[in-house]
């Protein structure tokens, strides 16, 4: 048995044809299609650009499909009820959360706790859902579809036309929402000279695909869960290893080049069009995890070339990047203040805005200012777990190579293992502790564990004491290194 609690390959792996063994097997019929809308939705936000989709609830819609699904799926025996090693710890970090919310503010609880639930159902339906390599590839398909989708609206955003954009005045001082008034403009003083709204406040930005607008001078974003330009980066960054790893079939091989080709352009186009420090990281991170675990010194080679477009042409300098990072060095500081106050709860699930103007800008400093340090660490192993996911799988792989059986597993634990090293970067700078892409990869993981374990039910993935160890070291050492960083960079 290996580190990661596997055991030597299967009789049936080693006498049978591997490849064609880990591959059989009928797609989850009911639950899939709801599954990929439920995707589709997430990713594109239809319902923000159709204003006859405005009044359906297509969130609940689609995640009561995809439930009804795999009641299905199960009673005609598509599926079986199989845990995945995620599945215990969602659970107590959904105790945790909900009881510290009940605790620290009853009234407010509720909206907090429905993002939660959307983002543990978004995991369940997938990484329970689907279990067959088929049905993994095709939802991996579509997110991959999806990720083409917003980094192609914001690539050719970043060469549209400038135009005038009404800001949102809900929100005082907020100039990131806001719709185009169709008037074109040079500078934002275009705006309040040529026949404006009285007393309304303008920007200057550019107009794209769906009445999307940049937002700080031109930095490229989506709408929906991605309209902030970080988070956008993020997104088609994690998707990279997505073109990489799910292949397609040998007489398909064109195909799949082309939109290899085609995912690489788009995704680094509109990560140095959307001036993401953390995006450039995160690119950077899955090409040379990827590569360097694929082909060694020379992949590495490989991926650095790849990358080298987002380090002569991304990020950002200047006044405006000094302070952007002052200002996420503040945040760094009032979560650590916050867990101080209240190292056991933490102030409560979502109720980091009431504490301080912007948010933590570090998912794991926000669940341990929000949920406490035992929130945090249950957090970390749902994260770590589901890391640790491909790398067993890969390991089985290397342990069944005699009989070919890592072309069905390498592929889809390669992609996801890159997936999760630069999701691991980029949470470091941004507060995707309950967003909804990271709870899809984490479904993801979950839906490589069941595929693996219907035709090896010998397969597991344990989180023991060394596990533990390692989990709680890093999250320490995360909280003594900011805690040091910060006090240097503030002088406080």
């Amino acid at each position: 048995m290996d580190s990661c609690g596997v055991r030597g390959p299967p009789r049936f792996l080693v006498d049978a044809h591997p490849a064609h063994v880990l591959q059989r097997g009928a797609p989850s019929v009911f639950a899939l299609p709801a599954i990929s809308a439920l995707i589709i939705l997430i990713y594109s936000r239809p319902q923000e650009f159709f204003e006859s989709l405005q009044a359906a609830p297509l969130l609940y819609i689609f995640l009561g499909l995809a439930l009804c699904g795999m009641a299905l799926d199960l009673r005609i025996g598509n599926t079986h009820l199989r845990s995945t090693p995620q599945l215990p710890w969602v659970c107590l970090f959904v105790v945790w959360s909900a009881g510290g919310a009940l605790f620290r503010a009853p009234r407010t609880a509720l909206p907090h706790l429905t993002e939660l639930a959307i983002c543990v159902a978004l995991y369940a339906v997938i990484a329970h859902g689907l279990q067959t390599f088929r049905a993994l590839h095709i939802v991996a398909g579509v997110v991959l579809a999806m990720v083409l989708f917003v980094s192609a609206v914001g690539a050719h955003q970043g060469f549209a036309d400038t135009g005038c954009v009404l800001v949102n005045d809900s929100t005082p001082g907020d100039t990131a929402t806001g719709e185009p008034d169709g008037r074109p403009c040079v500078t934002e003083a275009d705006c309040v000279l040529n026949d404006p709204e009285p007393g309304a406040q303008y920007v200057c930005e550019r107009i794209g695909l769906f009445g999307t607008t940049s937002v700080g001078q031109g930095r490229v974003r989506y709408r929906g869960v991605l309209q902030d330009p970080n988070e956008l980066a993020l997104a088609g960054g994690i998707g990279l290893p997505l073109a990489l790893g799910f292949r397609v079939r040998r007489r398909r091989r064109a195909w799949h080049l082309l939109v290899t080709i085609l995912t690489f352009a788009v995704v680094l186009t509109c990560a140095v069009l959307s001036r993401s420090r953390g995006g450039q990281l995160v690119c950077l991170t899955v090409l040379a995890v990827y590569f360097a675990k694929r082909f060694g010194l020379r992949g590495l080679l490989l991926g650095g070339t790849l990358g080298l477009p987002l380090l002569l042409l991304g990020g950002r300098d200047g006044e405006e990047a000094a302070r952007s990072t002052i200002e996420r060095i503040e945040c760094w500081a009032e979560a650590l203040a916050m867990w101080r106050d209240h190292p056991v709860l933490g102030v409560g699930l979502g109720r980091f805005g009431e504490y301080h103007y912007l948010t933590a800008h570090n998912s794991y400093l926000l669940a341990l200012a929000e949920l406490g340090l035992p929130g945090m660490m249950l957090f970390s192993i749902v994260f770590y777990l589901s890391a640790k996911v491909p790398i067993a799988a890969l390991q089985r792989a290397a342990a069944a190579n005699s009989a070919g059986g890592e072309r069905a597993i390498v592929p889809a634990a390669m992609a996801l293992l890159a997936a999760f090293a630069g999701l691991a970067v980029g949470m470091f700078f941004l507060s995707f502790t309950y967003h909804y892409v990271l709870w899809i990869y984490i479904g993801l993981s979950g839906a490589l564990y069941s595929a693996v374990r219907k035709h090896d039910p010998t397969f597991r993935v344990r989180f023991g004491r060394s596990d533990a160890l390692l989990v709680g070291s890093v999250d320490v050492a995360i909280i003594v290194l900011v805690f040091l960083y910060t006090r240097a960079k503030l002088g406080a």
